[in-house]
């Protein structure tokens, strides 16, 4: 087993020397172990237009490795960014939970580290503005960099500096002489990142030398403990354990010196860091105390990972029998959301509309098109209360609190609702 001090990016070696299965991309190595194998599945956030639905859909391996040396789990990369997120279908105001989430992070960095007027906060994957517009609210300066242009139009209305731009070390060195960051954070998009070593190399240049860097993730023993295998898809290239961010982050100069637990996202860390020579920011008793129980679980051997995969194929299983046996009991089914997670739990399983009728989404940039793969119908919420279906299965099941305070009217008509809580089942 590699010690913290074997680990440093390295260069690929030539094309021809590479196995089939490629190299990890933090440090290098070659990918042999397999973590999780999902099948074949298209990207999950290409969602299809009517007219689409009869052309062909490119599938590509859904598979996730572990590196023996570095223990980074991660897939291959069969698009580039461009291609997923140059016009993305997610935009985070839509969702209640994420708003008051992001609205107390605000809170937070103010008060605790006194970020003010006086500082500059940037954020990578800024999306629609829907944190920035807090601090923005405050009088503090911000500057959003965000690829998606769709997305980015959004928070320029609502009046947010935004850049549409991927970030890494080019955009950065372009920034740097004016934007320098007091405070540069990042919420879901490391694990977002096909290049690893250049983001990371491209936040240690643009932050200021006493500057602080938040990043939020789900956590791999999330995933792990509560089976989250739903969220691994395409668009995710790395899935972070506490011990391997931390290597990541040291390769390049900085140094995670805090670390807090979040509900969000099933299961979500937000990592504090730092320059490496910051002598003004001390290692916290809860960055020690996550990464000895790590070490405990089993996170620094590689065979640890490998134990996962029998337990995805167990939960496919199950998941097929609890639909089977309410469709046999005649009830009907919708999905409420078309998330991400949710198109990787349908393709997996084989989900279509001989189980869903539909799916409905708040957003309107989903509405009226179709999920990638299974070709499920999404449609507005309202059509819910229309059909009165017995049981909505909800696909964000990280959000089953707020949906269910949003459609508890289906109670009226006896009607349902299901999720994974991990295992699939009905709500009481």
């Amino acid at each position: 087993m590699s010690t913290r001090q074997d680990i440093r990016p390295q260069a690929a070696p030539p094309v021809d020397a590479a196995p089939a299965h490629g190299r990890c991309r933090f440090c290098g190595a070659a990918l042999e172990r397999v973590f999780a194998d999902l099948g074949m599945s298209p990207l999950a956030n290409s969602y299809l237009p009517p007219e689409h639905l009869n052309r062909m859909e490119p599938f590509y391996p859904l598979r996730a490795f572990v590196c023996d040396t570095c223990l980074l789990v991660q897939l291959e990369e069969f698009e580039t960014p461009h291609a997923i997120f140059s016009d993305y279908a997610y935009f985070s105001s839509y969702s209640r939970t994420w708003l008051d989430h992001a609205r107390g992070y605000v809170e937070r960095m103010v008060e605790r580290f006194e970020i003010g007027p006086d500082s500059q906060v940037v954020e990578i994957a800024s999306n629609d503005g829907y944190l920035l517009q807090y601090f923005h609210e405050r009088g503090i300066p911000v500057l959003g960099i965000e690829p998606a242009a769709n997305v980015a139009k959004v928070a320029l209305q609502k009046g947010i500096p935004t850049l549409v731009e991927f970030f890494g070390v080019e955009t950065a060195g372009t920034l740097r002489p004016d934007s320098q960051a007091d405070l540069l954070l990042g919420n879901n998009v490391l694990a977002h990142v096909p290049d690893l070593n250049d983001f990371v190399a491209g936040m240690k240049l643009l932050l200021k030398p006493r500057g602080l860097i938040t990043m939020e993730f789900p956590h791999l023993q999330r995933l792990v403990d509560d089976n989250q295998f739903d969220t691994i898809y395409h668009e995710h290239f790395s899935y972070f354990s506490f011990r391997t961010v931390r290597e990541v982050f040291a390769a390049h100069g900085l140094r995670v010196f805090d670390v807090e637990e979040l509900p969000t996202h099933g299961g979500s860390l937000r990592v504090y860091g730092c320059h490496a020579d910051d002598a003004t920011r001390e290692e916290t008793v809860a960055a020690r105390e996550l990464e000895a129980r790590e070490a405990r679980l089993g996170y620094g051997d590689p065979e640890f990972y490998e134990r996962y995969a029998a337990r995805v194929r167990a939960s496919k299983r199950a998941i097929l029998r609890f639909l089977s046996e309410l469709k046999d009991e005649g009830r009907s089914i919708v999905g409420y959301g078309a998330p991400a997670k949710g198109n990787t739990l349908l393709n997996y399983c084989g989900i279509g509309r001989d189980f869903l009728d539909y799916t409905v989404d708040l957003n309107p940039h989903k509405q009226g098109h179709y999920l990638p793969g299974s070709h499920i119908p999404i449609r507005s919420p309202e059509t819910i209360r229309e059909t009165k279906p017995d049981v909505v299965l909800i696909l964000p099941w990280n959000l089953k609190d707020e949906i269910v305070e949003q459609l508890s009217y289906i109670r009226e008509w006896g009607g349902a609702f299901a999720a994974r809580t991990p295992d699939l089942e009905l709500l009481p």
